[in-house]
C-alpha cells in the first residue's frame, strides 16, 4: 500500500510541468526584443517602399508570421518546453510591436510636401 502511493505521487509529479523562472522571463525577453528590432526594420522598409494604410499593416502581418516561424524553429517546435503556451510564441508583443512598425513606418516615410 505504501508503494503504491508513492508511486502514484511519483506519476502525479512527473505529469506537472516545470519551469525555471529566469530562463522562462529570458525566453519572454528574447520574443520581445526579436519582435521589436523586427517592427522597427519591416516599419523603416514600409516606409521606404511606400506601404501605408492597410498595405502597411499587412506587410506588417507578414513579418510578424515569419517571425512566429523563426521563433518555433528555434525553439526546434516544441514550445511546451520553453514556454507555458504556444500563444507566447505567435501573439506575444503584436500590439507592441505594431505601434513601433507604425512609428518608424511614418519616420521612414517621405514627406507629404515632396508628394505634391
Amino acid at each position: 500500500m505504501g508503494s503504491s502511493e508513492k508511486r502514484s505521487k511519483d506519476v502525479v509529479m512527473n505529469d506537472i510541468p516545470t519551469f525555471s523562472a529566469e530562463n522562462f522571463q529570458k525566453n519572454l525577453k528574447v520574443i520581445q526584443n526579436s519582435r521589436t528590432f523586427l517592427s522597427i526594420i519591416a516599419g523603416v522598409l514600409a516606409g521606404i517602399i511606400g506601404f501605408t494604410g492597410l498595405t502597411g499593416f499587412v506587410f506588417y502581418t507578414v513579418v510578424m508570421l515569419i517571425t512566429s516561424l523563426g521563433l518555433m524553429a528555434k525553439a526546434g517546435f516544441s514550445a511546451d518546453v520553453y514556454f507555458d503556451s504556444w500563444n507566447r510564441v505567435l501573439f506575444d508583443g503584436f500590439l507592441g510591436g505594431l505601434m513601433v512598425h507604425y512609428i518608424f513606418l511614418f519616420l521612414a516615410s517621405p514627406p507629404l510636401s515632396s508628394c505634391m
